[in-house]
């Protein structure tokens, strides 16, 4: 269509624009930054950073939404006169690349043997649908997932996803190999942010991993750093572990679950003392069912153990029964939980599990036990359909004494003989079982008057499922309520009241219990993930104890150094970022640092382990200071820079005395003067001014950022600021590949131009919540964008035709003022890094005023000064979001330099009483809007006479003083304050008057919390009726009526009087009539 045609025609003219400034910045080599030399002037400095982006893909809006606040940053920074830096590195260090190779890898054999079909392959499926068909005749085996050969094939869509980037099918192959991955990506996502005129000094760019030897050795001189510093440490520590991988899976190797760490638990062992006609080929075997507890501390309360009889749809539920380490010993568990344990050493081989048999949950049930601690024997296994297979063993031991669901289950079984029965339980199996005080707690009931003391309980499951009347063990919201208060009451004002650690806090007791049951091989420590993790390599992942290496993050002395960084000097632009850092450093503990393969720098006193992702990018920006010198053009460090210094020359005494003030380097081989220039750039540009990153980063990156600044560097160079943001939604939908709602940076440059997308992503959102990036919205920008290029390119081609002089008028006057107003509005909300209200102010109020100022001025025109003084203020407050329309509007203002070199607008003093004349002006229009369309609903209207009152009547004049006095004696307006105010002597002569006095303060009260004292003010300090005399042309043109007439107040007419008595004309209110 031809609206299509010239939508696309004004997107191309903003990317005609756009390519013409990038071309002159290359040219200039606007963002390339150099330290000051030594001994000249040092202006303020302005270096910000983001965090690498991982290169196994393109860039996309994700990544777009989150750097462009440090774009924004960097051009209002600029704006204000300080040397701004912006370097920009790409990460390939960990597994996701490794595994994205290793998966491509099997779908190229896949579509290989899919192709040609061999023979071993239709062996292995023939054999994987025996297996199949004996599996259904028997129940204890179970059922393959997949055949063989599919297992072979692993996640088999990699291929797709490098087809959907537009990837040649051709070039696919090479990406079996890692670091071809290395070196495709990055120069792409370079160009990308190229397009988006980002203002990034490219020669400081590289990518990490040993392929890049001065990055690799700056890297080992980091952990040499920590270790000296006692900082990393080496043990068996429990850690998410990928089996398919063998090796851990950090948060930045997950497809799903980052931030998902291992929970801990304790197995209790339960015997089962004679075993059922199900389990009878394990006879002369020691039978053990595994409760996973989180409360070893309870187990002396227990009276029975439940497991799963089916599932809630009536399926069966299967157990596994499987060796332990123990000899002789077999453990019945989940499926789930065996292969856990299998990889914690609690298995006879490491990863490796061994299934006896299985087992249906419903033949479980009936079992006698004997359990550890308990002083009854035996008990029994009883039905529980709340149980999860998915979380613990599926094994779950029962205290109700002191866990309300245990209680209301027991209760629900002893109370319902029809329930009993259902599942074939005995009443020997339930009823004789009363429950056995363990602990005793202060518990205070919800309701409890203010200030009654807690009474003393040890059935503390007992009083709070009566406290909150739970029914039933399906009363899931009630139980809820019922276990946070007593495991909350438990654990931190409870005292044990039995065992060997009677009169002990519970807290004390906890891991007292805890060891004695393991001593005594009655329990095992176990571990698995909080929640279902996915590695990027296609399998869920398991908890794992395993010998790594850690740093010691959560280490008391360490963490309170961050601490006190947080509280006193990081700037984190908003409260919720600065809770975020104060609950993760509450619960952030040791870090494997760690990996057995991947991409990486190798450990440099183990070189059997590589660096895992979230460890070698903490300090990474220090290097960026200095990267320059040490290599060029290539980002893998394969070219030297300028100064000729080999990688294997960077020792750690160089390092240190760049980085650490240290001492003079002997007999390096590093020339003087480049140790210099490297100590040089380094100092003035350290600290990191601004971070910005993704809110989700706190939980581990921008922590360790913080823990490891504090931990290598002195005080004077660690961050200065932190600003993070949430997720950013496209169309209101979360971005997916698989669903199509998803962007490229590059397809979003292509689809609206870079500042279209750029002011669409400054529209999105500034907080922690998600931001929502809208198609709409961008296109919007589009028009606004060209629009106002033509109200630029017309206005500077008219400017000789425009009015001069001086600045007499009150639209003159007013326009001016607004201008003053928003810009200085606009430069604080860029100050607080608010970009969403920067653009509100400083291009749609700031268009909205020149609108307004157009239209009053109407036949005698703008005037010339002001409308170049509007160009000029706006083309530069919106230069930080849409710098190629700014650098095109700054030529076209007869500017010489480029807009990077100019500076933010400096603009008068901000007039309060015209801001108040304004405001006043808009009100009025809007008041005399609303009863212009009122009354022309009932008759045709020609005229409005307006009427302007002086002063107040006698009884308002009296109420303001009143209200008046009140603020001059520093008092509040309280609740009783309305209802008593007819009580001061002043008001005491206009009785008569309440019924209208009363709301009139109401009134007058609601304005002074909006406007302050000036709301009881007894006269305006402005002529009104001038005001709106001299806009006369433009209200008529408003309020769409052939006559306006503005007169004092009363009017003469006392028909006119009587009709407008309910609403006389007051100072700064005028009245209005139509005729």
């Amino acid at each position: 269509t031809n609206e299509g045609a010239k939508s696309f025609a004004r997107r191309d003219k903003l990317i005609e624009i756009q390519k013409q400034a990038q071309k002159r910045w290359e040219e200039e080599k606007a963002f390339e930054m150099d330290a000051p030399a030594p001994g000249s002037a040092a202006p303020e400095k302005h270096f910000v950073t983001f965090p690498y982006p991982y290169m196994n893909g393109l860039l996309h809006l994700g990544h777009t939404f989150s750097l462009s606040k440090t774009e924004f940053s960097m051009g209002y920074e600029r704006l204000k006169g300080k040397k701004t830096l912006w370097p920009f590195g790409f990460h390939c260090t960990g597994m996701p690349i490794q595994a994205a190779a290793d998966n491509l890898r099997r779908d190229i054999i896949g579509m290989y043997q899919e192709i040609y079909g061999g023979e071993e392959e239709k062996e292995a499926d023939a054999e994987a649908s025996k297996e199949e068909e004996e599996a259904e005749m028997d129940p204890t085996k179970f059922k393959g997932k997949k055949s063989k050969a599919a297992a072979k094939k692993g996640k088999g869509n990699q291929w797709q996803v490098l087809e959907s980037m537009d990837i040649p099918r051709e070039t696919i192959p090479r990406f079996v190999d890692p670091v071809y991955w290395l070196q495709y990506f990055p120069p792409i996502a370079k160009q990308d942010l190229i397009e988006m005129g980002v203002k990034v000094d490219w020669r400081r760019s590289f990518i990490t991993t040993n392929v890049n030897p001065y990055y690799d050795s700056f890297i080992q001189w980091q952990f040499h750093k920590l270790r000296k510093l006692e900082k990393v440490s080496f043990g068996k520590r429990y850690s998410i572990f990928s089996p398919i991988d063998n090796q851990i899976c950090a948060d930045h190797d997950r497809a799903t679950g980052e931030g998902v760490g291992p929970q801990e638990y304790v197995l209790i062992k339960m015997e089962i003392l004679t075993l059922p006609p199900a389990l009878q080929q394990l006879e002369g075997k020691k039978v053990v069912l595994l409760a996973a507890t989180l409360r070893p501390e309870t187990m002396y309360g227990q009276t029975n153990c439940w497991v799963l009889p089916h599932e809630k749809d009536g399926s069966e539920v299967w157990y596994g029964c499987y060796e332990t380490k123990t000899p002789g010993e077999i453990a019945i568990v989940g499926e789930r939980a065996a292969r856990n344990m299998a990889f914690q050493g609690l298995t006879p081989e490491f990863g490796e599990v061994r299934e006896v048999m299985r087992v249906r949950g419903r033949d479980l049930v009936g079992l006698p036990l004997r359990a550890p601690l308990t002083k009854l024997c035996p008990i029994y296994t009883l039905p529980m359909l709340t149980i999860s297979m998915k979380k613990g063993t599926g094994v779950v031991t029962s205290v109700p004494s002191d866990a309300p669901d245990d209680y209301q289950a027991l209760m629900d079984l002893k109370n319902k003989p029809a329930l009993r029965e259902k599942y074939g339980v005995k009443d020997e199996w339930v009823l004789p079982f009363d429950l056995i005080p363990i602990i005793e707690i202060p518990y205070k009931r919800d309701d409890a008057p203010e200030g009654a003391e807690p009474e003393l309980t040890d059935l503390a499951a007992k009083v709070a499922c009566e406290e909150y009347k739970v029914a039933s063990q399906n009363d899931k919201e009630k139980l809820v309520l019922a276990k946070a208060k007593t495991y909350k009451l438990g654990f931190y004002e409870g005292k044990m009241t039995i065992g060997d650690f009677k009169g002990m806090p519970v807290q004390e007791a906890k891991n007292r219990v805890k060891a004695q049951m393991l001593e005594e091989n009655n329990a095992y420590s176990y571990a698995e993930p909080e929640k279902e993790v996915m590695s990027r390599s296609g399998n869920e992942c398991v908890v794992a104890l395993t010998d790594q290496w850690y740093i010691k993050y959560g280490e008391e002395e360490w963490r309170k150094q961050v601490e006190e960084h947080l509280q006193k000097d990081l700037n984190c632009y908003s409260d919720d970022t600065k809770s975020k850092f104060e609950a993760a450093l509450s619960w952030l503990g040791e870090w494997g640092c760690s990996r057995s393969f991947g991409l990486g720098t190798l450990l440099p006193w183990d070189k059997q382990f590589v660096i895992e992702s979230l460890s070698d990018s903490t300090i990474y920006m220090a290097y960026y200071t200095f990267c320059h010198i040490l290599h060029q053009g290539p980002f893998d460090g394969s070219v030297p820079g300028p100064a000729g210094v080999v990688a294997k020359d960077l020792t750690e005494e160089v390092w240190d005395y760049i980085l650490l003030d240290g001492p003079q380097p002997k007999d390096s081989k590093v020339p003087q003067e480049t140790l210099e220039r490297m100590k040089q750039e380094f100092n003035y540009w350290y600290p990191v001014d601004l971070r910005v990153s993704g809110k989700d980063l706190i939980q581990n990156h921008l922590t360790f950022f913080l823990y490891n600044h504090a931990a290598i560097f002195p005080k004077k160079h660690w961050p200065r600021s932190i600003r993070t943001n949430g997720h950013v939604l496209l169309n209101n939908e979360k971005m997916s590949k698989s669903t199509g709602n998803f962007k490229t940076l590059k397809q979003a440059i292509g689809e609206y131009s870079a500042d279209g997308m750029r002011f669409a992503l400054a529209l999105a959102g500034d907080g922690n919540e998600d931001a929502n990036f809208e198609h709409d919205v961008a296109n919007a920008a589009i028009l606004k964008l060209t629009n106002e290029l033509q109200f630029v390119e017309k206005s500077l081609t008219e400017l000789d035709k425009m009015r001069t002089g001086e600045l007499d008028l009150f639209i003159d006057k007013n326009f001016d003022n607004e201008i003053n107003r928003l810009v200085k509005s606009a430069d604080e909300c860029y100050r607080r890094m608010q970009f969403r209200e920067s653009v509100i102010e400083g291009w749609d109020k700031l268009q909205n005023a020149r609108d307004k100022y157009r239209a009053m001025a109407g036949p005698i025109g703008m005037h010339a000064e002001l409308i170049k003084k509007f160009i000029t203020c706006q083309t530069l407050v919106i230069a930080p979001i849409c710098p190629h329309y700014s650098e095109y509007v700054w030529g076209l203002l007869g500017h010489k330099e480029s807009v990077m070199e100019a500076r933010w607008p400096e603009v008068g003093d901000v007039d309060p009483l015209l801001v108040r004349m304004n405001s006043y002006f808009d009100k009025t229009l809007s008041d005399i809007r609303a009863k212009t369309d009122k009354a022309r609903a009932k008759k045709a209207v020609a005229k409005a006479t307006v009427y302007v009152a002086d002063e107040f009547l006698d009884w308002q004049q009296a109420a303001l003083n009143v209200l008046r006095s009140v603020v001059d004696k520093g008092e509040s307006f309280g609740k009783d304050f309305k209802k008593n105010m007819m009580s001061f002597p002043e008001l005491a002569p206009f009785k008569a008057q309440t019924k209208v006095l009363m709301p009139f303060a109401a009134f007058s009260i609601d304005e002074f919390e909006a406007r302050g004292p000036e709301a009881f003010e007894l006269k305006v300090p402005y002529d009104e009726v001038r005001l709106l005399t001299d806009s006369i042309e433009y209200l008529k043109g408003e309020l769409s009526v052939e006559e306006i007439e503005v007169t004092k107040w009363p009017p003469s007419d006392p028909a006119v009087l009587k009709n407008l008595s309910n609403n006389p004309a007051t100072p700064g209110k005028p009245a209005v009539s139509f005729s």
